[in-house]
C-alpha cells in the first residue's frame, strides 16, 4: 500500500512537473527591440562561425552617421540556454551535428518569436549554411521587430483624422507625436525627447515630378526643396538639406502595394550645426497620380539613433491607403 502512494505520488509530481514547465514559457517576449539571443559553444563564437555571426548581424546599420550595430547580440552556451534566453523574440541555436540543418521555428519558446536552428558537421558547413540563409533570416527578424513596434504604438495612438483627410491615409502613431505644421500639401509632426526629437513629415507632390531618368538625384531634389520650404533652424538662413558628404543609400521596395523608392542618408541644418539621419519612402500613387513621400529624421546628438529611427520606419510601414 505504501508502495503503491509513493509510486502515485511521484507520477503526479513528474506531470505537475511537466505542465509546469510548459505553462511556465512566457507567452509574451520581453526582449528589448532589435536583439538576438545566439546559443552557442563557446569554441564556435570564438572562431570563424562568431565572426560570421558578427559580421553579419552587427553590420552597421546603413544611413548612421555614426557605427551602430544592426542587431544586439547576447551569446549563450548551449548549456545555459534554459532560462532567461528563451524569452527573446529572436534566437539562433547553432550547433556541430550530424545533418547540415537549416530550419526556422515560430513562437516555440515564446511568443512572439523566430527560433533559427543551424547545424552542420564541421564549421566549413555551418560557415556555408549562414551564408546561404544569412539574407531570409535578416529579413524575418527585421519583419517582427517593425511588428512588434507598431504593437508598442497602439497602446497609446495619436488621432489621425488631420492626416486621413489630407492624404486620405492612415499611420499608427503614437501619442507623443505633436502636429508643429500644416500646409496645404504637408503636414509635420514632431517628438520630444532627451536633447532632442525625432520628426514625420508627410507631403506630396505631383505624379511627374520625379522622372524615371533619376529618381536618386530627383528625390534628393524634392526633400531639400521641402526643407528649404518648410525645416528651418532657430537662425534666420538655416535649412535642412541633405549632407553631401555622404551618398545617400537607395532601393526599390513595395509600401502598402504601391511602388515606392527607400532613401536613407543624412541632413545637415545649413548655417547651423544640426545634423542626423533620415530615412525617406517616396511612393508612387498612380492610382491618385500623385507621389506621397513620409520621412522621418532625428536630432539625438548625445544618443545612439539605431532604435529611434527604426521606430520611425515602423510608423512609416503602417501606411493604409483608405478607400
Amino acid at each position: 500500500m505504501n508502495k503503491t502512494l509513493f509510486l502515485c505520488l511521484i507520477i503526479a509530481s513528474l506531470v505537475s512537473s511537466c505542465s509546469f514547465k510548459k505553462d511556465a514559457l512566457p507567452k509574451d517576449s520581453s526582449a528589448a527591440i532589435n536583439t538576438i539571443a545566439v546559443i552557442i559553444d563557446d569554441q564556435l563564437w570564438n572562431g570563424e562561425v562568431g565572426d560570421s555571426i558578427r559580421n553579419k548581424f552587427a553590420s552597421p546599420v546603413l544611413g548612421l552617421p555614426q557605427e551602430e550595430p544592426l542587431f544586439t547580440i547576447n551569446q549563450y552556451p548551449v548549456k545555459l540556454f534554459e532560462g532567461f534566453s528563451t524569452d527573446a523574440r529572436n534566437i539562433i541555436i547553432i550547433k556541430k551535428d550530424t545533418d547540415n540543418k537549416f530550419e526556422i521555428k515560430e513562437n516555440e519558446f515564446s511568443s512572439p518569436q523566430n527560433s533559427i536552428h543551424i547545424s552542420g558537421r564541421t564549421t566549413f558547413e555551418i560557415l556555408a549554411v549562414l551564408e546561404k540563409y544569412t539574407p531570409e533570416i535578416i529579413q524575418k527578424m527585421r519583419t517582427m521587430e517593425i511588428a512588434q513596434n507598431q504593437k508598442i504604438f497602439k497602446d497609446t495612438l495619436l488621432i489621425t483624422k488631420k492626416i486621413q483627410k489630407k492624404f486620405n491615409i492612415d499611420l499608427l502613431i503614437p501619442s507623443k507625436y505633436e502636429y508643429v505644421m500644416r500646409r496645404k500639401n504637408f503636414i509635420w509632426l514632431k517628438s520630444e525627447i532627451t536633447s532632442g526629437n525625432t520628426s514625420l513629415l508627410i507631403y506630396q507632390i505631383p505624379f511627374n515630378n520625379i522622372r524615371s531618368n533619376n529618381y536618386v538625384n530627383n528625390i534628393i531634389k524634392t526633400r531639400d526643396s521641402i526643407g528649404k520650404r518648410y525645416i528651418h533652424g532657430s537662425d534666420r538662413g538655416t535649412k535642412m538639406v541633405t549632407e553631401e558628404a555622404y551618398s545617400p543609400y537607395f532601393s526599390k521596395t513595395i509600401l502598402a502595394g504601391r511602388k515606392a523608392y527607400e532613401t536613407k542618408g543624412t541632413w545637415q541644418m545649413k548655417n547651423d550645426f544640426m545634423s542626423g539621419p533620415f530615412i525617406n519612402y517616396t511612393i508612387f500613387d498612380r492610382l491618385n497620380r500623385r507621389i506621397l513621400v513620409l520621412e522621418g529624421f532625428c536630432y539625438a546628438p548625445s544618443k545612439e539613433k539605431r532604435d529611434l529611427m527604426f521606430e520611425l520606419e515602423a510608423i512609416i510601414k503602417s501606411i493604409q491607403f483608405k478607400k
